[in-house]
């Protein structure tokens, strides 16, 4: 057999795997995604085709639209407090002894079970017993405030939870990048005589932008699919405060059984994200800088 063609079959038998992946959990899904939100079904009956008439259903429910102002404003809470502070947090963590060590105690929030997180964060943020308010209480004197049964209080109490649980994930990614800046950069602008704040300024900030534009859209994406927080810890309430996208999509499908509208949700999410990556991307050559 050709050694060449010999070499073009084993790397297709490597990447196999991966391939079959990718077309089991990825595209057939968003395939049948697709079509399925032209359907009316409800998981029994036989499916009937309906064409945009979900889609029209979508964007008259008030349901959707207050779950997509509730999601628009959890992702502005979150997503620039979150890279602000992981980016800090990096910083700060970057030219420290035991860093690893620091970096692994970051990371376990990430790596543990949202279900567990949400719990844990339930009992904290309890207003009549959870510690938060004890400490207000022992250390200022103040009654803490009902967290998350507060219609004002429960969308950015969720937000801090989901901002301590991922500022880990994007604090090693930032870390990553400021490896990957010389130290020329810093010791030429110390002759320069610059201060630590322009050096942050100058050059941590430029030169970290191809992270932070990952960061953010990885971010953003996020921010956007957000459900296992509100289910656990709401349930999407009071009134529909804390009502998401995804909470959404759960209701219709699995608790209303109407797959079809759950569907064509899902197809404006993937939308709006879609375009809001490409928007990023776009914009991006305005102020994201690369290292030569």
């Amino acid at each position: 057999m050709n050694p060449k063609r010999s070499n073009t079959i084993w790397g297709y038998f490597f990447i196999a795997p991966q391939l079959i992946g990718l077309l089991a959990f990825s595209l057939i899904p968003l395939i049948s995604a697709f079509v399925l939100s032209t359907l009316d079904w409800d998981g029994f009956k036989a499916a009937t085709f309906v064409g945009l008439d979900n889609f029209n259903y979508a964007f008259h429910n008030p349901d959707f639209q207050k779950a997509m102002r509730n999601t628009l404003l959890f992702s502005v809470l979150t997503v620039p407090a979150g890279i602000f502070l992981s980016l800090i947090t990096a910083v700060a963590l970057n030219n420290v002894r035991m860093r690893v060590l620091y970096r692994l105690f970051f990371f376990m929030p990430v790596v543990t079970s949202s279900v567990a997180v949400a719990i844990v964060w339930m009992w904290l943020l309890n207003g009549d017993f959870g510690l938060i308010n004890v400490m207000l209480k022992m250390l200022f004197n103040i009654k803490g405030p009902q967290w998350l049964t507060d219609l004002n209080l429960v969308l950015p109490s969720l937000a801090i939870v989901s901002i301590w649980k991922g500022i880990g994930f994007n604090m090693v990614l930032f870390l990553a990048g400021l490896q990957g800046i010389s130290r020329d950069y810093y010791e030429a602008s110390m002759i320069d005589g610059a201060t630590r704040n322009q050096q942050f300024w100058r050059i941590t900030v430029p030169l970290l932008s191809p992270t932070t534009l990952f960061v953010t859209i990885i971010a953003v994406i996020d921010s956007f699919k957000v459900f296992d927080t509100a289910f656990v810890m709401t349930s999407g309430g009071p009134a529909k405060a804390s009502y998401t996208m995804v909470y959404h999509l759960y209701e219709l499908a699995f608790k209303n059984f109407q797959f079809g509208k759950s569907a064509s949700a899902a197809v404006i999410l993937f939308a709006i994200i879609l375009i809001l990556t490409v928007l990023q991307t776009y914009y991006s050559r305005k102020w994201v800088h690369y290292a030569e």
